[in-house]
């Protein structure tokens, strides 16, 4: 229970710092680039998923 509130304390707090991060100018860049990489990989991962159902079902119009 102890280990369960310090994760929770530390995620407080990390919320906390980076939402006072994000206040400044450098800040609104790193999260901004952070948000790009992260939409490239989600999007790489769904075209690789819908690739590979297609080729599962023996579709080749995907």
């Amino acid at each position: 229970m102890k280990n369960l509130f310090l994760v929770t304390v530390g995620v407080v707090i990390g919320f906390a710092v980076a939402h006072q991060f994000n206040k400044t100018p450098e800040g609104r860049r790193f999260f901004g680039d952070l948000d790009g990489r992260a939409k490239t990989f989600r999007a790489a991962v769904v075209d690789g998923y819908k690739t590979r159902e297609a080729e599962l079902r023996g579709d080749q119009a995907a």
